[in-house]
C-alpha cells in the first residue's frame, strides 16, 4: 500500500503531523494521502502521561479546540511544589520557581483521551488510521540509486505466528506500507527508531539519551477529598539524595486523582525497585490525605525521555524523520512533553507537505531540522538543558537549587547559562553499580488499601497479549541473566520491571537458579531495554492490539 506519508504511532506527535498534512492540503486545494499506524487496539490505549497539558501547540493546530470539544476540561487553579521528608514536608513558594515551571494556563487531562479526540479530527480530515497494526520492521530501499539505506516504508499487521515462529491457522503475513516519507512517532525507545538511529548514526553528535520510569495510578476519591484543578509536585522522600525523581498529583474530572511517581533511571543501587518506592511514597501523610477513602481504578508504567537538548539526535534520515518522544523532546523541569511532541509533528508535516507538492520523494527532509532549530521547542529545551545534569552531578538538594538558579538566569538573559552546556556522560545502564556496593532494600508489604503488589497492579492495567505469539522480549544471550547479572548485580530486572515480567526461580533446594520471562505481563514501559546493565534485553513490538489498555489515563 503506497501513501505520500506513513506515520508510525498514533500519539500526539503522529496525529498532529497527520492533521497538519491534511490541513495544508485542504487550504491549498491539493491531495495528500496519509496513513497512521497504531499498535494499540484503539487510539490512546497505550498512552500514559500525568498529564498537565500546555495547550500551546494545540492552539496552533486547532485555534477552536474548545468549540470542537477537546477533552481538556479541568484548568489548573492551584499549583504546589513540595519537598518531602520521612514524615514532614516543606512547601516551596511558587515565586521561587521560574515562570516556565508554573502550571496556570495549562489543563489537567487524560492524554489518552486527547489522542482519541485527535484521532477523530484526523479521520474527519481523511487520514487513514489503523489501530491494532504494530509496525514490526523497516522496509529499506537498498538500490544503488537510493544510495542504500533509504527508508521506504514499514511492515505492519503480522498476525498468527506461534511462539516457535511458525504460522498458525490465523496467520496474516502483514502489509508493506510504503511512503514518500515515513514519520517515526513510536514514543520512547521505539524499536524502529533504534534500528534507524543505528544505521544512520543519528546519535553520533548527541549525548546519550537519559530516561526515567514513570508509574501512575488513577484513583476516584470521595467528593470531600477532591480538589479540582490542583496540580501538586513533590521531590525528596522516599528517594535518597543521589537517586533522582519525584511525584505528581492531579485532581480533575469526575472525582479523579492522577497520582504518579518518576524515578530517574541513572540510579546506582541495583536493589532499588521504582514500583515499590512508589507504593511506599503513597503512605506519606502529605500524600495519603489525597487518596484515603478512594478506589484505585487503573495502573500503568512507561519510560520517559529525560536527556533533553543535549540528547536530541539528528532528526532526518533518507526517507523520513523522527518526531515526538522518538527523538526525546520532554522538558524535565516542567514535567511536560506533549506540547513539544505535537509541535515537532507539525513542523515535520510542513516540511513533508512542501516536499511532496514539489515532486520530491525519499530524500532527507533537512527543512524539518532547520525548522526545529528555529522553533519555540528548541528554545524551551535549550533553556533547561542543565537541569538534569546538575541533579545527576550534585544531588537533589544542591543540584536542584543550582538548576533553579540556572533556569532563572537563563530566563533573564536569553537562555545563557553560567554552566555552558553540560554533558550527561554515562548511559542509564552503565550507571548501575554492582551489588557488592549496596545493601538490599526491605520494602514494606502492601496493605491493599493505599499500596499494592505488582500482579494486582498489572490486572488493573488491562494488559493482555495473545498467548501463543513469539516472546517480544528478546535476550541476546540467554545465559547472561544467571551467569553475569545475578552474581554481579543481583539481577536487577526482577526489581526495575514494574510488572513482574522477570523472575529468578530456584528449585526446591534453593539452588539451580533460572531466569523466567512472563511476557504476558508486559505493560510496554521498555525499562528493561534501557536499564539492563548488560544491555542484553531487547524490547520488540508484540502482535498488534496486545499490551495494556489505559482508559482515562
Amino acid at each position: 500500500m503506497a501513501y505520500d506519508v506513513v506515520i508510525v504511532g498514533g500519539g500526539p506527535a503522529g496525529l498532529s503531523a497527520a492533521i497538519r498534512l491534511k490541513q495544508r492540503a485542504e487550504k491549498d486545494g491539493k491531495e495528500i494521502t496519509v496513513a497512521v499506524l497504531e499498535k494499540s487496539a484503539e487510539l490512546g490505549g497505550h498512552i500514559l502521561s500525568g498529564a498537565v497539558i500546555d495547550p500551546k501547540a494545540l492552539n496552533e493546530l486547532f485555534p477552536d479546540w474548545k468549540e470542537r470539544g477537546a477533552p481538556l476540561e479541568t484548568p489548573v487553579t492551584k499549583d504546589r511544589f513540595v519537598v518531602l521528608g520521612p514524615v514532614g514536608k516543606v512547601s516551596l513558594p511558587m515565586f521561587a520557581l521560574p515562570p516556565m515551571m508554573h502550571n496556570h494556563g495549562c489543563y489537567i487531562a487524560s492524554l489518552g483521551n486527547v489522542a482519541r479526540w485527535l484521532g477523530e479530527q484526523a479521520e474527519a480530515l481523511g487520514v487513514e488510521v489503523y489501530p491494532g497494526m504494530a509496525a514490526s520492521h523497516v522496509v529499506w530501499d537498498e538500490t544503488p540509486e537510493s544510495g542504500g539505506g533509504r527508508v521506504k516504508g514499514v511492515v505492519a499487521g503480522v498476525f498468527g505466528i506461534d511462539r516457535d515462529g511458525k504460522p498458525t491457522g490465523d496467520f496474516q503475513p502483514g502489509i508493506e506500507l510504503h511512503g514518500k516519507y515515513v514519520f517515526i512517532a513510536e514514543g520512547v525507545r521505539g524499536s524502529l527508531a533504534k534500528t534507524i538511529m543505528a544505521r544512520h548514526n543519528l546519535c553520533e553528535d548527541a549525548q546519550p539519551q537519559k530516561y526515567g520510569i514513570g508509574l501512575k495510578e488513577l484513583w476516584q476519591v470521595p467528593a470531600d477529598r477532591h480538589q479540582p484543578g490542583l496540580a501538586q509536585h513533590t521531590t525528596g522522600w522516599p528517594l535518597d539524595e543521589f537517586t533522582g525523581g519525584g511525584s505528581f498529583i492531579y485532581h480533575f474530572g469526575d472525582r479523579y486523582v492522577a497520582i504518579g511517581y518518576v524515578v530517574h533511571l541513572n540510579y546506582k543501587n541495583p536493589f532499588l525497585s521504582p514500583f515499590d518506592e512508589f507504593q511506599r511514597f503513597k503512605h506519606h501523610p502529605a500524600i495519603s490525605e489525597h487518596l484515603e477513602g478512594g478506589t484505585r481504578i487503573s495502573y500503568g508504567a512507561r519510560a520517559i525521555t529525560e536527556g533533553g537538548f543535549q540528547s536530541v539526535p539528528k532528526l532526518s534520515f533518507p526517507g523520513g524523520v523522527l518526531i515526538g518522544c522518538s527523538a526525546g523532546f520532554v522538558n524535565v523541569p516542567r514535567i511536560k512533553g506533549s506540547h513539544n511532541a505535537m509541535k515537532t509533528g507539525m513542523l515535520a508535516a510542513d516540511a513533508a507537505f512542501d516536499a511532496v507538492m514539489a515532486g520530491r520523494s525519499g530524500d532527507e527532509l533537512v527543512e524539518y531540522q532547520t525548522a526545529f532549530e528555529k522553533s519555540w521547542v528548541y528554545k524551551e529545551l535549550r533553556g533547561v538543558r542543565n537541569a538534569k545534569p546538575l541533579l545527576s552531578k550534585f544531588g537533589t538538594t544542591l543540584g536542584g537549587a543550582l538548576g533553579l538558579f540556572d533556569m532563572w538566569f537563563g530566563t533573564l538573559f536569553g537562555g545563557f547559562s553560567l554552566f555552558g552546556t553540560m554533558k550527561h556522560g554515562k548511559t542509564d545502564a552503565a550507571s548501575t553499580e554492582t551489588a557488592d556496593k549496596h545493601k538490599p532494600i526491605a520494602y514494606p508489604k502492601p496493605d491493599g488499601k493505599l499500596s499494592f503488589d505488582k500482579l494486582s497492579s498489572v490486572f488493573v492495567s488491562n494488559t493482555n497479549h495473545a498467548e501463543e505469539q513469539p516472546g517480544h522480549l528478546k535476550l541476546l544471550d540467554p545465559s547472561i541473566p544467571i551467569l553475569v547479572n545475578l552474581p554481579k548485580y543481583g539481577e536487577p530486572a526482577r526489581l526495575y520491571c514494574p510488572a513482574n515480567v522477570y523472575e529468578v526461580l530456584y528449585d526446591e533446594s534453593g539452588a539451580n537458579p533460572r531466569f523466567q520471562i512472563n511476557a504476558q505481563n508486559c505493560v510496554h514501559c521498555k525499562t528493561c531495554d534501557i536499564k539492563d546493565p548488560s544491555q542484553n534485553i531487547v524490547w520488540t513490538t508484540p502482535e498488534g492490539g496486545g499490551g495494556p489498555n489505559y482508559p482515562n489515563m
